[in-house]
């Protein structure tokens, strides 16, 4: 059993650094692949901790490996640091107040998750260090989570394929292990190409690029019906042919996008959706270009991994909340409608089924959920989507969530977005770092909880070999 107080002095120690590092981030607000500022900050902490860093790995300039010791095991930790677009958002105030006007903001906190990472993968090397213990601790900087599959990238290039287990984490308004399956998806870009011409004077000249957006949009919406129950299908116009009605639109793109919960499922529904095209392409005598944009798979659980992170969690007590704390999560609340204030209500239930009803009694009068729900693996699917699978299906995995926000905080919402810097927001990036300092401590001096974590993961895999839902002529690209 790892002594507790031989690794959480070194997060403790370097605590105004790591919260330093994260308003930082949050502060340059870099999306899908363009996070260069964060990778480069994160490079230069990890460096000067005495890491060995590679840069511009698996065809991202962002993406990056840094390594300490050497031998086996091996332990990997994961850190995001992308933004999404259209949430800039003025920090540590209960109203929307846009930064920059369109601006990009933290919606999703991952300028926390990244830096809860880096707390965890220092200290593990610290306590490595002073005590003499053999293995490896590498930290992976995995850009890009947003729209963008970072991860799978990283997984198609084999950067996973001498890891021993994985552990990572996420900002949420709550503290739990992820016991909850997440659905596998794909998108890709649908361009139909036409010709223009006066839409009075000669249209029969013309091939309109929107009508066959129309008629695809159309056909997927019949397709609803005939998919699995928890298939989710959504699409955007992205190019609309401009806004002159009497042009013919010669130029019309519509992204769409497929979850559903088995990787196989998305490819039968995507190539569906390939015809449907094809068809809408065929009606109005245009051409069709298919652009792939991304895809990720569904998890694969190792409830070995779950119940030691949970065991660390509980060891070292739930997220400490302050009364400041409690004031300004009521401030962000008020802001919420009747609706939006039921929010982890339903998602809790959705986690955890008729189990989660009696945790929803826990907290139903609370403005912050500040308890560590039970660990209660169930696999109930839920509706998100996360390129983390694809690590899962290559390594033992584990993901958890550490409070961070208000209660009922919705993700990328400019609420979110304003809690990035507040001090709930640095308290759990801090406690997640402890709680995988001391998980990856574990792994490393014990043995047989390798063992058995990795004949879980044999278990689960059954034999099926992990294939990439990227194809492998596709690189990754700040926007299609």
């Amino acid at each position: 059993m790892v002594v507790k107080e031989k690794v959480l002095p070194y997060i403790e120690a370097r605590q105004e650094m790591l919260i330093k590092v994260s308003d930082s981030i949050w502060e340059y607000a870099e999306t899908r692949y363009e996070e260069y500022k964060s990778s480069e900050l994160l490079c230069k902490v990890l460096a000067e901790e005495g890491f060995a860093v590679t840069k511009g790995i698996a065809d991202m300039d962002t993406a990056f490996v840094a390594s300490y010791g050497n031998g086996k095991p091996v332990i990997g930790f994961l850190g995001e640091f992308d933004a999404l677009y259209g949430l800039s958002q003025e920090a540590g105030i209960a109203e929307k107040k846009p930064l920059i006007e369109g601006g990009k903001g933290h919606g999703c906190g991952h300028h926390a998750l990244g830096v809860g990472s880096l707390a965890g993968v220092l200290a593990l090397k610290e306590y490595m260090k002073e005590n003499n213990v053999k293995g490896t601790v590498k930290y992976f900087g995995c850009p890009a989570e947003e729209g963008g599959c970072g991860k799978v990238y990283l997984a198609r290039a084999g950067y996973f394929n001498d890891i021993d287990a994985v552990l990572t984490w996420h900002p949420f308004t709550s503290s739990n292990i992820m016991t909850f399956n997440i659905l596998a998806t794909c998108s890709a870009y649908f361009k139909f190409h036409g010709i223009s011409s006066h839409a009075a004077g000669s249209p029969h000249l013309g091939r309109s690029a929107l009508d066959a957006v129309e008629l695809m949009n159309i056909g997927v919406n019949f397709l609803r019906e005939h998919v699995e129950q928890d298939t989710r299908l959504h699409y955007a116009i992205t190019n609309a042919g401009g806004s002159s009605p009497n042009v013919v639109q010669a130029e019309a793109a519509v992204l769409h996008q497929i979850r559903a919960p088995r990787i196989s499922q998305v490819r039968d529904i995507y190539e569906r959706i390939i015809n449907i095209a094809k068809g809408a392409a065929l009606m109005t005598d245009t051409k069709l270009e298919v652009v792939f944009d991304k895809a990720s798979s569904n998890i694969l659980f190792n409830n070995v991994l779950g119940a030691l992170v949970h065991e660390k969690f509980t060891e070292i007590g739930p997220v400490p909340i302050s009364d400041q704390d409690i004031e300004y999560a009521r401030e962000i609340r008020a802001t919420l409608n009747e609706k939006e204030r039921h929010l982890d209500e339903s998602l809790t239930v959705a986690m955890f089924g008729e189990g989660g009803r009696e945790i929803v009694r826990q907290f139903s009068d609370k403005d912050i959920i500040d308890f560590l729900y039970p660990y209660e693996p169930n696999e109930i699917v839920a509706m998100g989507s996360s390129d983390l699978a694809d690590v899962s299906w290559n390594v033992p995995t584990v993901s958890f969530q550490a409070v961070t926000y208000a209660k009922d905080t919705s993700p990328h919402s400019w609420q979110q977005v304003a809690q990035g810097k507040a001090n709930l927001c640095h308290k759990g990036l801090l406690h997640a770092g402890k709680v995988m300092a001391l998980a990856g401590a574990e792994l490393l001096e014990n043995p047989e909880l390798l063992t058995k974590m990795k004949e879980e993961f044999d278990r689960r895999r059954d034999g099926e070999v992990y294939v990439c839902p990227i194809p492998p002529d596709v690189k990754p690209s700040p926007l299609r």
